[in-house]
């Protein structure tokens, strides 16, 4: 299979490592510096980019006939509109706060802990995300998932990084050294405490996913996600 990168910083590069690994070819290495030449010829592209590039790569991408697997973040206010060029070029789009394996089991695990516990009024949900001090968004895309995943399973109405009211989460976000990511969701009552963490040792686990939704996605139109990727649903 041919892959084109859309951006290719420390991500992009474990990412190509991998896809080599797994017998693909890179067709293109796409940063600031270069031009799209190549992108036509990919069976996928892989946008692991940063948020200022992410809607010119994934458009581009479209307007090449050529599916898309996006992991960049930050850049979601757009999603609509690249969901509506994908339709429109009848082409094919993955994106994810996180394409790690463990974590969209984590995306699961959050989801059925947040229907049982909202049978039960005295606990209080939090959450914090701690990464690298080079990621750009804050909270992490992956955070805002968890708050999503807890929200449509409960009475919660909002995330905030503020002071909470009693219908929002609170999230902390935090930005510590080289950290890949650890999130967690912590439910809080005056008698006990129930956690539930995920911890990322590095970026191996993000770049295989990313490169797994890629195989998965090629040849395919639509709009997908990691829950059709891994048969979640």
């Amino acid at each position: 299979m041919k892959i084109a990168l859309l951006g290719y910083g420390k991500m992009g590069k474990v990412i190509e490592r991998i896809a080599l690994e797994r017998g693909h070819e890179i067709v293109l290495k796409k940063d600031e510096s270069n031009t799209y030449d190549g992108l036509s010829t990919a069976d996928v592209a892989i946008d692991f980019s940063v948020p200022t590039a992410a809607v010119a790569n994934i458009s581009s991408a479209f307007h090449a006939n050529v599916p898309v697997v996006s992991g960049t973040t930050g850049w979601l206010e757009h999603f609509d509109e690249m969901v509506a060029l994908c339709n429109e070029k009848q082409g094919g789009f993955i994106s994810s706060s996180n394409f790690s394996l463990g974590v969209n089991i984590f995306f699961e695990l959050n989801e059925y802990l947040a229907k049982i516990m909202s049978q039960f009024d005295s606990y209080k949900v939090t959450m914090e995300e701690i990464h690298h001090t080079q990621k750009l968004d804050a909270p992490s895309g992956t955070a805002i998932s968890l708050a999503k995943g807890v929200i449509e399973n409960s009475n919660y109405a909002n995330w905030t990084m503020d002071e909470a009211k009693n219908n929002e989460i609170h999230i902390e976000a935090k930005r510590i050294g080289d950290v890949p990511g650890t999130h967690t969701v912590t439910y809080e009552s005056i008698v006990d405490s129930i956690e539930l963490k995920h911890t990322a040792h590095n970026r191996e686990g993000f770049a295989l996913g990313a490169v797994i939704a890629a195989e998965w996605l090629a040849g395919k139109k639509g709009i997908y996600s990691m829950k059709d990727v891994l048969n979640l649903k």
